[in-house]
């Protein structure tokens, strides 16, 4: 009987282990984090979901969007949205290129978006806007 209820547990114990380890390997903010360490683009979002914020990295900086519900001529839909970054001074060797990288990528996702960055980026673009 107790040789029964050993091979029991060990059994429960080796599924939770299992769906434990499942759940690690696919939690989105693992696969966020990781792509940030190895410097690569990753968007983090609830579609469905405009109360929240989506996060995004590129090169290593972590950004975050935030997004409001407006009125099209079609539907209702994110109009607008204003991203920042926590870590300014992991900017240093961004160019005008990877924000417009970022931004196309974040278009693709909302195409009636009016999208607007934050301080400093916000001064940054501005100033090598193209005429």
């Amino acid at each position: 009987m107790i040789v029964i209820l050993l091979r029991l547990l060990l059994l429960v114990l080796i599924v939770f282990v299992l769906y434990s380890l499942a759940k690690y390997v696919l939690n989105p903010k693992r696969k966020l984090e990781l792509a940030q360490e190895k410097k690569q683009f990753f968007l983090l979002d609830e579609r469905d979901n405009v109360r929240k914020n989506f996060l995004l990295t590129y090169k290593g900086v972590l950004f975050e969007g935030e997004k409001y519900l407006g009125t099209t001529d079609q539907a209702f839909e994110v109009v607008s949205i204003f991203i920042w970054t926590g870590s300014l001074s992991k900017l240093q060797g961004l160019s005008l290129s990877d924000f417009e990288f970022v931004e196309e990528k974040v278009r693709e996702r909302y195409p009636h978006a009016v999208l607007d960055w934050k301080s400093p980026v916000k001064e940054f673009l501005l100033k090598n806007q193209k005429p």
